[in-house]
């Protein structure tokens, strides 16, 4: 019994010394690989000339994944039916192209994969690897090289693409619009520069597209576009610089619909200053109509009254170059009723009036019904300005810092369209800070062009202050408010006032627009001068 109980202590005693030497330490796995994975082989072998298969596999060193193939796969020249890359999901020790479309005689081709292919553990990219092999003897060794900017924003897009457009006896300006290019590539999200290779010598056409549906074919409504005016030649030693734009769209009158018991929304593309809007055939008796824009959207407000007693009728919507005929049919859809609001409420900033907008157009204002005190109970002058287009009234008072303003508009102020009006009384209050609350900036431009449009924008290139001036290199800009703002300048060379875009077709490039160096952030109760060279 004695000798069986020291057994057991002495097992017991084994499993708790086993049990502390397990529980020393907890393995690590070993050191993070940090290793992007190696090709072993490819076959048929990268460059190889006198390519008749229709399938390619590369193979790895390790299990590999490929993430983002549609941003980051570019195939050059771009085939018709692209080609099946796998795998599509999952990971395997190769990758296999298969080639759907009928390859082109004598032609270098190139698979470009980016930082699409990775290792499965770690995610470590094999980084911008690609495949070359051509259909002829030999391989095409000739590039282009460049970088791309954007016209209007200090920094251009990602994911640029670049091309090359033969130019041959059956080239036209029109090609972007209907045929892929001959060879390209992309910027990818990392760099602005860019390298066309493998290509033949020969004439071509340079562009660059911000191709947001990645068809290779220029859409001017979603795409930004950049150009070389003349045609380039291949072999080169010139650096391309491919400036991005958005073109301003082509006019485009798009069919009407029954919005309101009687408003019709006439939406469009492009410019709409120029567009008439009219029934063709009979009206109403008294009929008059009356058109607002969205603020926001491309579109229209066709007000109109009394109502039409027939079902259907026609409109004619012109503009300078264009006729259009739309069939309208009317629908039955409950009217409005008049409301009014302030675009603005609370703080009112030095460069701000206070606005009334309303939701029907508006005939007439009782400036008589309207008045203003501040908070010392004083009348403050009035001033009124109608914007019929927009359909808001501002009101520009003297504004005085650290005051409060209190508008009382009595039932009846406003009238709208359909003569109706107010029937409460509208009370709104707004109030102005110190000056001290806000910044000035004074920019001295050097090395001035006039006439100049000079900005203080946001991160997004929002326009937040602009000044315009025709000869003095001194612009000041007060009552900021405080943050941090970007100073860039347009070089208004038609002395119209405002940014103008390009046009490829017509042969237009962009406006120049030139960024300073960062400036200081804005800061209460400050004033910064701001030297800022222009470029030649």
């Amino acid at each position: 019994m004695r000798l069986s109980l020291l057994r057991v202590l002495s097992l017991i005693l084994i499993a708790i010394s086993i049990a502390s030497c397990a529980n020393r330490g907890t393995p690590t796995g070993g050191e993070k690989d940090i290793l992007p994975p190696e090709i072993t082989k490819s076959v048929p072998e990268n460059f190889s000339t006198n390519f008749k298969g229709d399938e390619i596999k590369i193979y790895f060193n390790e299990y590999v994944k490929i993430n983002d193939l549609r941003k980051q796969l570019i195939v050059s020249p771009p085939m018709d039916t692209e080609p099946i890359v796998t795998p599509v999901s999952g990971a395997s020790e190769y990758i296999t192209i298969k080639i759907l479309d009928t390859l082109e005689a004598n032609t270098t081709y190139a698979f470009n994969f980016g930082e699409s292919i990775v290792d499965n553990n770690e995610q470590n990219p094999y980084p911008y690897y690609r495949y070359v092999f051509s259909t002829g003897n030999t391989i095409d060794s000739l590039s282009v090289k460049g970088y791309v900017v954007d016209a209007l924003e200090e920094e251009p897009d990602t994911f640029v693409s670049v091309m090359l457009y033969e130019v041959d006896s059956t080239y036209t300006d029109s090609i972007i619009y209907k045929e892929k290019p001959r060879y390209i590539t992309n910027t990818l999200d990392s760099v602005t520069t860019f390298s066309i290779d493998n290509i033949k010598a020969g004439t071509y056409k340079l562009i660059a597209l911000k191709d947001q549906n990645s068809n290779y074919l220029f859409n001017q409504k979603n795409d930004k576009i950049g150009y070389i005016e003349e045609f380039i030649t291949v072999p080169s030693d010139d650096s391309y610089e491919l400036k991005l734009f958005k073109e301003k769209v082509n006019y485009k009158a798009i069919k009407p619909s029954q919005d309101g018991e009687t408003r019709i929304i006439f939406p469009y593309e492009g410019d709409y200053e120029a567009m008439r809007i009219k029934v063709l055939g009979e009206t109403p008796e008294g009929y008059k109509t009356r058109i607002v824009k969205d603020p926001t959207k491309d579109t229209l407000y066709y007000w109109y009254k009394p109502e039409f007693e027939v079902d259907t009728t026609f409109f004619i919507v012109t503009n300078d170059k264009q006729i259009d005929t739309f069939k309208h049919r009317f629908r039955t859809i409950k009217a409005d009723s008049l409301t009014l609001k302030p675009v603005t409420q609370g703080i009112l900033n030095f460069n701000e009036d206070f606005t009334m907008e309303s939701n029907i157009p508006l005939s007439k204002i009782d400036t008589t019904k309207i008045s203003i005190i501040d908070k010392d109970s004083l009348a403050v002058p009035l001033k009124v300005k109608y914007d019929s287009i927009f359909n808001t009234y501002k009101f520009p008072i003297d504004k005085q810092e650290d005051q409060k303003y209190s508008f009382t508009m009595l039932p009846g102020t406003f009238t709208d369209f359909y003569d109706n009006s107010n029937k409460d009384t509208l009370n709104y209050s707004i109030r102005t800070k110190l000056k001290a609350e806000y910044g000035n900036i004074r920019v001295n431009i050097r090395n001035a062009k006039f006439p100049l449009i000079v900005q203080l924008v946001n991160d997004k290139g929002e326009v937040m202050y602009e000044q315009y001036t025709k000869d003095s290199p001194v612009v000041d800009f007060r009552n900021l408010v405080p943050r941090k703002y970007k100073l860039r300048a347009i070089f208004d060379t038609n002395g119209n006032g405002k940014y103008d875009t390009g046009n490829y077709l017509l042969g237009i490039q962009p406006e120049r627009v030139s960024y300073s160096e960062p400036i200081e952030e804005v800061r209460s109760n400050f004033d910064f001068v701001e030297e800022f060279t222009l470029l030649d």
